[in-house]
């Protein structure tokens, strides 16, 4: 018995031992500590200044900024019309000198200065160090003291009153009990301007207010100082929604106003003109559709010249209106109508030389381009044109009549995600160049006389670059790189870039992979894929970064692959055919193209378990993981969906409604509106992995109730699930919250894709 119990002790541990050999191949193992290190690293500390800040000197185009890498950190003077760059002074001279001022040490390395003030003639800097002010001679390198006793000019001090000033500081605006006053400085007489303002619709920048004293005021001043301008939102039929606090002794109820999709009563809005001087106002005939919602466009220098945009609530269709401010009666200036909807992300409007011209972004041609109108609404020509987005603008030169633009999807074989400067003239020759021409997001700062800009371009897998470039796009020279080598040093690996087929096995799919610190390549490791389904963005990563507030990096390092890439219906970067292709099937529009995609990755890449696949989301990305899990129930097998957007019956009907669509409908004289989506409850019977739930009980943009909904449902159908309650949290977690968060979703998929017990 002893020989028999011993022979199967040793078989006991042989068959242990193969287990964890094959765990160890699989890599079935959670790396919890890994995780934990990861997410406390102090990137900054590590990496020291990534991107160029240039401060640019009294107007000039010369600059300086301050750069730190592993020996501290150091600033430098460039004037890019001599093409000189230098170190702005010798910082061990400089601390020598302070430390004798401040009689302690300081080190050159460690020099801190953030706010460099120049003298008007570039000789000298003042700063302040230790509570001390001083002046240092650049040329002669001297470190002075200053005193701070300096004559200073005798001035009438102005009385400060609550409010908006006037930009001639006559008058003063405000609003009390919900209506508009102004009141004249010299001698503090109090006009009523407004008679019918009151709670939920006030000319009040808070228009739930209920107090009676002066408050802010959402009216402003035209630039000659005799009238105001204001457009007002009616919230007065608009539902509720409740949320418990349980702060305090008794937990509360607070409640908030918003219109949720397919809505009787929604916001109304009213634009209005007030004379200061006649004491008068004018209500502008802005009615045209029912529903509509306003905007301001542009309000001019001087009070005849005023422009309001009107929208269809079916989002599809607006104007462009000029305003008489005399009598309130409106002329279309642009009207445009662009289906299914229009592209509110890059839509753009520019007016030149106050008003007279009109720059306007539309996707009308099925890509974004720029057209210059006159005044009256006339086309004067096309600017930009070709199958690429010209994005938002950067800069306007007027003189030169040159518009600066970022472009997207410009080069082909290229991420349309990265944005590129380009120049072109308003003319409208179509002779548009691209200024900042490497693979990469380019972020650009420009002198203020415009001849001359920073590019700092970076990717996800490729550090920051920072160049200075003159206004042609004319490399001068290169500035400083960041120094990695202590980052590199703790094991962290950069992410990579890949590439894969939509479902429609034609449309590129642009995205980034995390691996943990320890991968091994002969391991098989489970897929996560983050989600974010668009439609409005896609939440793929396009510049160079250390960590993410996705928590994608992070989850990674406990022993997973985490990959996030786009899908069709998210972009609107990518051409109205692209992020428009969601349209009607909010729901389910993105599905394919991630399961599709993950396809791809597991038969490109050996090292990744097609078994053990993963999915999470915050949002619209907690609604997709959700609707994935049940609609493909043998394809995903976990699961996390944070403040889920899981019935969007009950979310925002401005985002809901443009997205899905809701029908017009017309009888009689009358016109009324019908939504109709599917919901995640409809599938809460199809699950068959494993889920975890997550809401903050704040959250006043996602309601927890489409949590609960959800949550309900899935008890209906029996189902098991896990479910996170955060107290206090809005939709975006923070502090404690947050890394709690972070903490149960590492346990879960390493619970159910590692095999692990908890062990954290």
């Amino acid at each position: 018995m002893r020989i028999w119990g011993y022979m199967m002790l040793l078989l006991a541990v042989n068959e242990l031992s193969a287990q964890n050999i094959e765990g160890k191949k699989s890599g079935r193992e959670a790396n919890f500590e890994q995780a934990e290190r990861f997410t406390s690293m102090k990137f900054g500390m590590l990496v020291g200044s990534m991107n160029v800040t240039p401060h640019f000197i009294n107007g000039s185009d010369r600059f300086w900024y301050s750069f730190k890498t592993g020996d501290g950190t150091r600033y430098y003077y460039v004037d890019p019309k001599t093409n000189v760059k230098k170190e702005l002074f010798n910082r061990e001279r400089l601390a020598g000198d302070l430390s004798r001022w401040v009689q302690k040490e300081v080190k050159g390395n460690e020099l801190f200065l953030p706010n460099l003030v120049f003298s008007k003639d570039d000789r000298e800097v003042e700063f302040r160090y230790a509570g001390k002010n001083f002046r240092y001679d650049l040329k002669k390198e001297v470190l002075l003291l200053d005193t701070g006793k300096r004559e200073v000019p005798v001035s009438v001090k102005k009385k400060v009153m609550f409010g908006k000033y006037s930009p001639d500081s006559a008058y003063v605006a405000y609003v009390k009990c919900h209506d508009l006053y102004v009141m004249r400085v010299k001698d503090s007489i109090e006009s009523r301007l407004t008679f019918d303002g009151e709670r939920y619709f006030s000319y009040g920048s808070k228009g739930d207010d209920t107090t009676s004293g002066r408050v802010e005021t959402r009216a402003e001043w035209f630039g000659d100082s005799k009238k105001m301008y204001v457009i007002r939102e009616d919230l007065r039929k608009v539902g509720e929604l409740p949320l418990i606090s349980i702060s305090g002794k008794r937990p509360t109820v607070r409640t908030y106003k918003t219109a949720l999709a397919g809505d009787v009563h929604v916001p109304q809005y009213e634009a209005s003109v007030c004379d200061v001087v006649g004491g008068r106002q004018v209500k502008v005939k802005m009615e045209k559709w029912k529903d509509q919602l306003l905007w301001l466009s542009y309000a001019g220098k001087s009070s005849d010249q005023l422009f309001i945009q009107r929208k269809k609530r079916t989002r599809e269709e607006l104007e462009i209106c000029a305003v008489n401010t005399e009598t309130g009666d409106v002329r279309v200036v642009i009207h445009e109508k662009s289906l299914p909807y229009l592209n509110d992300d890059l839509y753009s409007i520019a007016y030149l030389n106050d008003g007279s011209e009109i720059l306007w972004w539309s996707e009308r041609s099925g890509w974004g381009n720029y057209y210059l109108y006159d005044s009256r609404g006339n086309l004067k020509n096309q600017v930009t044109s070709g199958e690429w987005t010209s994005g938002k603008i950067v800069r306007i030169d007027t003189a030169r009549r040159v518009l600066y633009f970022e472009g997207y999807g410009q080069v082909k074989g290229g991420n349309p995600y990265y944005a590129r400067l380009n120049r072109v003239d308003l003319d409208g020759k179509g002779n548009v160049k691209m200024l900042t021409p490497e693979e990469g997001n380019h972020q650009v700062t420009f002198s203020p006389s415009g001849r001359y800009f920073v590019d700092t371009y970076s990717r996800p897998d490729q550090a920051p670059k920072n160049v200075l470039r003159d206004w042609n796009g004319k490399l001068i020279r290169e500035l400083e790189a960041p120094d990695l080598r202590n980052l590199y040093e703790t094991g962290w690996r950069k992410p990579e870039c890949f590439t894969v087929k939509a479902a429609d096995d034609c449309t590129d799919l642009y995205g980034v992979m995390y691996k943990p610190m320890d991968f091994d390549s002969t391991k098989r490791y489970p897929v996560i894929s983050y989600v974010y389904p668009g439609p409005w963005t896609e939440y793929i990563p396009v510049d160079f970064e250390c960590s993410s507030l996705s928590g994608a990096p992070q989850l990674a390092q406990v022993g997973f692959v985490v990959v996030c890439f786009g899908n069709r219906g998210g972009s609107p970067y990518r051409g109205r055919v692209y992020h428009s292709y969601g349209y009607g099937n909010l729901r389910d529009y993105p599905l394919a193209d991630n399961k599709y995609g993950l396809e791809q990755l597991i038969g490109r890449y050996s090292f990744i378990d097609s078994t053990r696949v993963g999915i999470f989301g915050h949002s619209g990305g907690g609604a997709m993981a959700v609707t994935a899990i049940c609609t493909y129930p043998d394809f995903y097998k976990a699961a996390v969906a944070s403040s889920g957007n899981h019935d969007n019956t009950i979310y925002d009907y401005g985002w809901s409604e443009i997205h899905h669509g809701i029908k017009e409908v017309q009888q009689e004289d009358s016109v009324s509106f019908e939504f109709c989506i599917k919901t995640n409850i409809e599938l809460a019977k199809q699950l068959k992995g494993h889920l975890m739930l997550v809401t903050g009980d704040a959250d006043d943009n996602v309601n927890p109730a489409n949590t609960l909904r959800l949550v309900n449902a899935l008890i209906i159908a029996k189902k098991d699930f896990e479910l996170v309650l955060l107290p206090g949290q809005k939709h975006g977690y923070m502090g404690p919250a947050k890394d709690f968060y972070y903490r149960k979703m590492w346990q879960h998929f390493a619970r159910y894709l590692l095999e692990v017990k908890d062990n954290m």
